[in-house]
């Protein structure tokens, strides 16, 4: 893409025009937040329990003695030899959020639907420490709409982002929000799906105001860029988004 060449003048004012239209953008981003946030809740009425390091917990107890609870549908199945990248991409930012989240009452985890073993065979590889706990056994993915049989996959018998994109893969990612009422109940404030989970990504942030921004319109799908961290160096080129 060519670009104009111009004068520190001519590109301060260009550079104000833009700001306003950031402003705009700005305001516009705060009060769809205020809505996200208005939105009704539902009562969490079904008991799950997870497999975590300290032993089986329910989903009152991954708040963690906090009232709000954030959780990553993370892409690791049952048997899978490591978790999707993209998964890897977004879950390399958690460590640092979530020294800061626990300062606003927040607590954020993965959920995986993989034998605890396996979450954290791959959990020391990426030299991660954020909670990670399984579902393996339990119906939460699948009632948070990121887990499918393979014969629905297969059939296109489901549809993933409330209806918006069809299911390509027994595991899907996600994001799922919590808060334990003055009541004591659970309830279920939100989930984002696909390019909902956008805005978990710091490295595309900085990207979008890089000079080239995410460059990614002649790849074959968005982030097939992405590598697990420890992969840049050697990888092949991915053939499917969970390679």
């Amino acid at each position: 893409m060519q670009h104009a060449i111009v004068s520190q003048a001519e590109w301060l004012a260009a550079r104000k025009a833009l700001l306003a239209k950031e402003k705009e953008f700005t305001r516009a981003r705060d009060a769809l937040s205020a809505q996200r946030r208005d939105l009704p809740w539902v009562k969490v009425g079904k008991v799950y329990v997870f497999d975590t390091p300290e032993g089986p917990r329910s989903l009152a107890d991954l708040f963690g003695g906090r009232s709000q609870l954030l959780v990553y549908h993370f892409m690791l199945g049952p048997g899978w030899v490591q978790g999707c990248p993209s998964c890897s991409f977004l879950a390399d930012h958690f460590d640092g959020a979530n020294i800061h989240l626990a300062q606003r009452d927040v607590t954020l985890l993965a959920v995986s639907r993989a034998p605890l073993a396996e979450i954290e065979a791959y959990q020391r590889r990426m030299g991660w420490r954020f909670p990670w706990v399984s579902s393996f056994g339990t119906e939460f993915n699948r009632d948070f709409r990121v887990s499918f049989d393979q014969g629905e996959v297969d059939a296109e018998a489901m549809n993933y982002n409330y209806g918006t994109v069809a299911v390509n893969s027994t595991e899907l990612p996600g994001l799922s929000a919590f808060i334990k009422g003055e009541d004591g109940a659970i309830y279920h404030t939100y989930s984002a799906y696909a390019r909902g989970l956008d805005m978990l990504v710091g490295a595309y942030n900085f990207l979008d105001v890089a000079p080239k921004g995410r460059d990614e319109d002649a790849l074959p799908w968005t982030m097939a860029w992405v590598r697990r961290h420890d992969e840049y160096e050697n990888a092949p080129p991915r053939a499917a988004c969970c390679d």
